[in-house]
């Protein structure tokens, strides 16, 4: 024994612990939505059984909260994404100067409690509604939507940033010098560098106003979303159907970022042949000049 080893051995510990706390509760709720006593029991397991996913499968109110998240989620994606693109897109084009000042005012939803985000939500939609008379729109959809969007929005234009830090402006002043005009530039040259960028805000926004609970629990109104109904539910004690629940969307999410490596991986490969393809037709040409 040496130093050398101890060294491995505190480090392989180290990493043993780390993924332990952080895969540990899942590896647990994952045995209990297979085990058969009625409580969340991982060890002793006694059975295994199917019946936790039928129970969830007829759990109406489970199903209607899953419903309401999948729709706000959708809508709020519809609104998140397109103001984090335009809110990138201004901080790339105004005086410099001022994008220090621009930057703390887009980000500062993020800073801010999603309590505080959820009652002012309420509060100011409540008074818009009735000067205005369009009360159809105080309803826990479009005011949980509004909510979530303040702050899920500021996530997206931290995405966009990133992605448009490599982008190179010499092909919009080209572009616009032949003539282009600027929604055919935005089009056909700034939207498909962004389409990577377009994807990963969308997956960011819907997960985040999936799990939301603080902003949702008080813009939601008489409705309920799926987090606010296992909110309710474990404050009355846990059941295997919960866990059946948790085994779902685990498996949901793998399976959803496994197609998203493969179908990147293929797009990248097809990219870097078609490169390579243009590369050596460049390096041919001279040759066919020069017979």
């Amino acid at each position: 024994m040496n130093s050398r080893f101890v060294m491995k051995a505190m480090i392989g510990f180290y990493i043993l612990i780390f993924f332990t706390y952080l895969f540990g509760p899942l590896v647990v709720m994952g045995v209990t939505a297979f085990n058969t006593p009625n409580y969340p029991q991982a060890y002793p397991f006694e059975g295994f059984t199917f019946k936790w996913f039928a129970m969830l499968a007829k759990d109406d109110e489970l199903i209607t909260g899953l419903k309401t998240s999948v729709l706000i989620g959708i809508g709020v994606v519809c609104v998140a994404v397109p103001v984090g693109l335009a809110a990138a897109i201004i901080m790339t084009q105004i005086y410099w100067r001022a994008r220090s000042l621009y930057y703390l005012v887009v980000v500062s939803p993020v800073l801010t409690p999603g309590i505080i985000l959820g009652i002012s939500t309420v509060i100011f939609w409540k008074d818009v509604t009735s000067w205005t008379g369009a009360k159809f729109l105080f309803n826990g959809y479009f005011l949980t939507i509004l909510g979530q969007s303040t702050f899920i929005s500021a996530y997206s234009m931290l995405v966009f940033l990133s992605r448009l830090q490599r982008f190179d402006r010499a092909q919009e002043e080209a572009a616009l010098d032949l003539g282009a005009s600027y929604p055919q530039v935005f089009r056909h040259i700034l939207l498909p560098f962004l389409k990577p960028a377009v994807l990963s805000a969308s997956v960011l926004a819907f997960l985040a106003s999936f799990e939301n609970y603080n902003t949702t629990t008080f813009a939601i109104l008489a409705e309920k979303t799926l987090v606010t109904v296992l909110a309710g539910r474990v404050r009355q004690g846990t059941t295997p159907t919960l866990s059946a629940l948790a085994v779902i969307i685990v498996a949901i999410t793998v399976v959803g970022a496994v197609i998203y490596e493969v179908l990147r991986r293929a797009e990248q490969k097809k990219a870097d042949a078609a490169k390579a393809t243009a590369l050596a037709a460049e390096a041919a040409t001279p040759v066919a000049v020069a017979a």
